[in-house]
């Protein structure tokens, strides 16, 4: 072989080898990884300066940790903020770990991290309630469940029940994409966009060169995303990089050199808005998996809604509160909430959650939505990791003769999870629930419709995280053509599904059996 051929195949191997590596190295040296490891050191040094404290009573606290891990116990029990299955998570921990996890428990409670993210989203949200307004010719025109549904929505939010409103549901998230382009082609005003993960890739490569020219045009463009992206997803500085080319930018949460519980809570939603006349929700994000472009776990099955009309509105309140939750300013929300009324029959509310307001608005949703189905409850959900309450709702529900069908992944992204979901599958067969894994690979999609006219379509997973710790939305569906669509996509995905019975779970392997009992313990930390 020339030299000269050899020259250049041994060059062509470095180039390869660098281009691997460049993502690890990038990690590796970039703001984000001394953030973490200057993190680590803190936590090292708290639990160094807490040991040091005890001193030479070291050990008898060890001698006495029963009695200690027994009073906690006990304070944990009786403490009635808290779910009854993370008071059982803190007990076991306490009780097998007690000079560790006393400390973290009253780090943790104190809320120290998070109490001026608190304090900002409680007042945002206070400030802008006039924003929106209560139509109540459309609450009466419900049946007596939904307008009390809609009333507790309303009081919690406010979110208030739209008419004059459209939707299109797309059951694979591939679908919704050139609908999305096209939106953005068409913006005129002003883009909002908020979203749990953003990626480089064709996806967002795509959205991002119309956002550019949209922005040069005058068009205002805001994109929000969760902090976690800076972790290895996007470089730390990305917002600068977007404002350079005219695109306002913020990260929610980004990690940051102090010890803080506010990083438990991640903004979960994702948000699509242009010129107050269509909105986008539902489980994608903006990266290549999520559109099939990319391989991870099988095919990915997610799915998106489209919202045109009066509906529309809520999603520009709701992403306008976030964004300010991390300016803390004020602004004149209401140049933004014009929207052009569009005719179809039902009821629409768009709805959120958050950590902070003391009530769990999406899992009161889930779980009224089942207490009133008379016919049939059907679910797709990643992840099931569901307290006392969501089990027995449920299971209630399939033994007073409601077909209760749930589809879960086959495939797993994250196999702990998985493990943990499965451990639930005894108990809900035992009940008459059906059970069924998406064979092709991974369910993403988070939606609960029942007896052909209610659905939720939406960011809420069947888990602690989506129910307890994030912010999140949904929107609630009523008696409107797009709650067929939804149906129609839950009948074709079970066709795809191989159901689980109890005869299939007993041929499991008892590693796995224990794994999944373990893990479940530690549920609510997942």
């Amino acid at each position: 072989m020339p030299n000269g051929r050899k020259s250049k195949h041994w060059d062509d191997a470095i180039l390869l080898l660098n281009k691997g590596k460049r993502g690890i190295l990038r990690i590796v040296f970039s703001r984000t990884m001394v953030i973490i490891l200057l993190l680590a050191l803190q936590v090292l040094f708290l639990f160094s300066a807490f040991f040091r404290l005890l001193g030479d009573n070291l050990a008898l606290i060890f001698t006495g940790s029963g009695v200690i891990s027994t009073i906690m116990a006990v304070v944990i029990v009786n403490d009635h903020r808290q779910n009854p299955s993370i008071k059982l998570t803190w007990s076991v921990l306490i009780i097998i770990f007690p000079i560790f996890a006393i400390p973290f428990y009253f780090f943790v409670n104190q809320d120290l991290g998070h109490r001026l993210v608190r304090r900002r989203t409680l007042t945002i949200l206070d400030s802008t309630k006039h924003l929106v307004q209560q139509d109540e010719t459309a609450v009466s025109a419900m049946d007596g469940g939904s307008q009390s549904l809609s009333q507790y929505l309303w009081r919690e939010g406010p979110f208030p029940v739209y008419r004059n409103s459209s939707a299109h549901y797309y059951p694979l998230g591939d679908y919704a994409f050139d609908d999305m382009l096209t939106a953005l082609e068409q913006a005129e005003h002003f883009i909002f966009l908020e979203y749990f993960i953003i990626e480089e890739g064709y996806m967002w490569g795509r959205i991002l060169s119309i956002l550019e020219r949209k922005a040069k045009e005058g068009v205002e463009v805001r994109v929000l995303y969760d902090g976690t992206c800076a972790v290895a997803l996007l470089p730390y500085n990305y917002p600068k990089k977007l404002e350079a080319l005219g695109i306002q930018c913020k990260m929610f949460a980004p990690l940051r050199v102090a010890v803080s519980t506010h990083y438990n809570n991640r903004d979960h939603r994702k948000i699509f808005v242009v010129d107050g006349k269509v909105a986008f929700t539902g489980g994608i994000n903006l990266a290549d998996e999520y559109i099939n472009r990319k391989v991870l776990h099988g095919h990915w099955k997610d799915n998106a809604i489209r919202v045109t009309g009066e509906a529309v509105r809520g999603f520009t309140v709701m992403f306008l509160q976030m964004w300010n939750v991390e300016s803390w300013k004020q602004e004149d929300y209401g140049r933004y909430l014009d929207t052009v009324p569009a005719a179809e029959a039902g009821f629409y509310i768009p709805f959120g959650s958050n950590p902070f307001c003391g009530e769990h608005v999406a899992e009161m949703v889930y779980i009224d939505m089942i207490n009133r189905a008379q016919r049939y409850v059907h679910i797709m959900t990643p992840y099931l990791v569901i307290d006392n309450e969501m089990a027995t709702a449920l299971t209630f529900a399939a033994r007073r003769g409601v077909e209760v069908a749930l589809i879960l992944p086959h495939i797993p992204d994250k196999k702990a999870i998985f493990a943990v979901s499965r451990s639930y599958y005894r108990h809900l067969l035992e009940a008459g629930v059906q059970i069924y894994e998406y064979t092709p690979g991974f369910v993403h999609a988070k939606v609960l419709v029942s007896d052909d006219r209610r659905a939720v379509v939406g960011t809420i997973n069947f888990d602690y995280r989506s129910l307890y710790l994030h912010f999140e939305c949904g929107l609630y569906i009523e008696d409107a053509p797009a709650v067929g669509q939804v149906e129609g996509d839950i009948q074709a995905t079970l066709c795809l599904s191989q159901p689980v019975t109890l005869a299939d779970r007993k041929s499991w392997s008892l590693f796995s059996k224990l794994t999944s009992w373990i893990l479940r313990l530690f549920a609510p930390l997942l």
